[in-house]
């Protein structure tokens, strides 16, 4: 899958890049340690992937889990946490009681994508059909228009963002006891293409294809706010952006203090025309106005 052969490729180069910046005495040139959400995996490593070919300064982006990378922060093992969620009160206080201070900035706008098989005749749901659907409340397909078939759920685990985004937002209690928790984005997109029964979550970037277009084998659901409000689809750049798509959310990454140096060039790098450009071209979408606003002041 694109996706996860990326990576592959993405990792094979920085390997390369590392031992190269070795044997030019590359103990003198700085690494930035970047690690957390899957969602932002790939956008961070691509980004990363055009930064060292512009710049001196070594990036290396892994994943985990936005809970991973947080944790990673607070102990002060890496320059940037991904996270797919903001971080919790407990997490804040536990990095301050540790002199972490954490700086939060919005690198991208993600639309959080319902998938299912592209045999299922579902197309549209409300949130309340879906947290439903998730906390085990409907159980087949008939009961939301679609055939007589038990629903098959698939989500993440509990030390992703997602897990946390999509419980908070959408079911406002916890998840159904038989649901399949996956490690990752990728990893759903490939269950739910071979489960005519399947319904997932997923970050938007891993729905469509590089040149923006909806990746085959899946169905991405249309979703409305309410039953008289319209469905609108994570596909719309528009929807997601203004906020009419009620499971738009921010991709967050956390410095601790405001980031300086190198750390500041990466991040300016990823908040420009170029690295904004490279989120749209990952599935994503582009800040927008009100949060550049609050990226300038958080890196002042």
């Amino acid at each position: 899958m694109k996706k996860i052969g990326f990576i592959i490729v993405s990792l094979l180069l920085m390997g390369t890049l590392l031992v190269s910046g070795c044997a030019k005495g590359g103990a003198s040139q700085e690494m930035l340690q970047i690690k957390g959400s899957d969602t932002e995996l790939s956008l961070v490593q691509r980004m990363a992937e055009q930064f060292m070919q512009e710049n001196e300064t070594k990036v290396a982006v892994t994943g985990g889990g936005s809970g991973t990378g947080i944790a990673a922060l607070i102990n002060g093992e890496v320059d940037i946490a991904n996270a797919s969620r903001p971080m919790k009160d407990e997490e804040v206080e536990q990095a301050q009681s540790n002199g972490v201070e954490p700086v939060p900035i919005v690198v991208a706008m993600d639309g959080l994508s319902i998938i299912a098989h592209p045999d299922n005749p579902v197309e549209n749901l409300t949130v309340e059909q879906l947290g439903a659907i998730y906390r085990g409340d409907i159980t087949n397909w008939a009961d939301v228009g679609g055939s007589d078939q038990e629903i098959s759920l698939y989500g993440r685990q509990n030390n992703s963002g997602t897990f946390v985004f999509f419980r908070d937002t959408i079911l406002k209690s916890d998840y159904s006891e038989n649901m399949k928790r996956l490690n990752g984005n990728a990893q759903i997109v490939e269950g739910i293409k071979t489960d005519s029964a399947g319904i997932g979550y997923v970050g938007v970037g891993y729905v469509v294809d590089e040149a923006g277009n909806q990746a085959e084998g899946l169905s991405v659901v249309k979703i409305a706010k309410d039953e008289n409000s319209p469905y609108v689809s994570p596909l719309n750049k528009e929807d997601v952006m203004s906020g009419a798509y009620p499971v738009a959310r921010a991709l967050y990454q956390y410095t601790n203090g405001t980031p300086e140096g190198a750390l500041l060039d990466f991040i300016k790098f990823e908040l420009s025309d170029q690295g904004q450009e490279i989120a749209t071209k990952e599935g994503f979408f582009p800040v927008t106005e009100d949060i550049k606003a609050e990226n300038n002041n958080n890196l002042q």
